[in-house]
């Protein structure tokens, strides 16, 4: 395969993501942020820094990256322990931390000093809300694309749509992120000619929700999968999404394209539409 990564226009800044735990936390915060900038960013983990030896080395690695760059790195840091953090911030960095700008005014606010426990957001394996994920995680594989009538009724919400609309990423994303028990099952064109939802799905309509998607880009996903088949043919992919979008119209079921969204906001959509008071932390 030919290098192409020569024609792709240098990074505008390096970002760090440093934590002493998983980094999810300053990951996703700092992703939510960029990307609001059109520009292009190297990213860097730098995940477990728990200890002053690994403080130093990340200064290290940041001062580097601005030696490198000619510009000041960006970190984003969820360092809970104050000796840590105030290493990190020895680097040439600019540096968000998020800490110190929504924990420490919290403190003041409640007139609570806070835990100061590394890692504790993700500390929950005993807790209710692990329990109820990892619950609605193995709810959901076991009724992924149809795979299993048994026990619908305490499905939260049934996601219905053609094959390839997006229903598994978003049934695990629910699971995972809130807890929500996600069944989901594909509208196949024996379902079109009967005119009808398949029967094991009759009694449960009130918790479908439907997803639909561009045909052209249902082709496209499709023919990765099985290239050149009727299956991915973009006529057949017209006629199943016209299908199905005309029987959840008339069966009265709420639905949305997933062609131009993310799992993010289709799940916020469902969410809101089952009314799921659910939150996982």
């Amino acid at each position: 395969m030919p290098e192409l990564s020569h024609h792709l226009p240098a990074p505008d800044r390096t970002v760090f993501f440093v934590s002493d735990g998983t980094g999810i936390t300053a990951e996703t915060f700092g992703h939510s942020v960029l990307t609001q900038f059109e520009l292009r960013f190297k990213q860097v983990r730098l995940p477990f820094v728990d200890t002053l030896d690994k403080a130093y080395a990340a200064v290290r690695e940041i001062n580097d990256a601005y030696d490198t760059d000619g510009k000041r790195p960006i970190v984003f840091s969820t360092l809970v322990k104050s000796d840590l953090s105030s290493v990190v911030r020895q680097s040439k960095g600019m540096h968000m931390d998020l800490i110190q700008t929504f924990v420490e005014p919290l403190e003041h606010e409640l007139g609570v000093k806070s835990t100061h426990t590394i890692g504790r957001s993700h500390n929950i394996a005993d807790s209710e809300d692990y329990k109820n994920r990892i619950e609605a995680i193995n709810f959901s594989l076991a009724h992924d694309d149809g795979q299993s009538n048994a026990n619908l009724q305490a499905a939260d919400v049934i996601l219905v749509g053609v094959s390839r609309s997006g229903k598994t990423p978003t049934s695990l994303y629910l699971a995972m992120q809130y807890g929500v028990k996600a069944a989901n099952y594909p509208l196949i064109p024996e379902d079109f000619e009967r005119g009808k939802l398949p029967g094991a799905l009759a009694p449960y309509k009130k918790k479908m929700f439907g997803l639909s998607i561009a045909p052209e880009r249902l082709a496209e996903v499709r023919n990765e999968r099985r290239p050149g088949s009727k299956y991915a043919a973009i006529e057949n992919c017209r006629y199943e999404v016209n299908e199905a979008e005309k029987m959840m119209r008339r069966e009265g079921i709420r639905w949305t394209s997933s062609t131009a969204k993310s799992i993010e906001e289709i799940a916020a959509m469902i969410l809101q539409e089952i009314k799921s008071d659910r939150r996982a932390y």
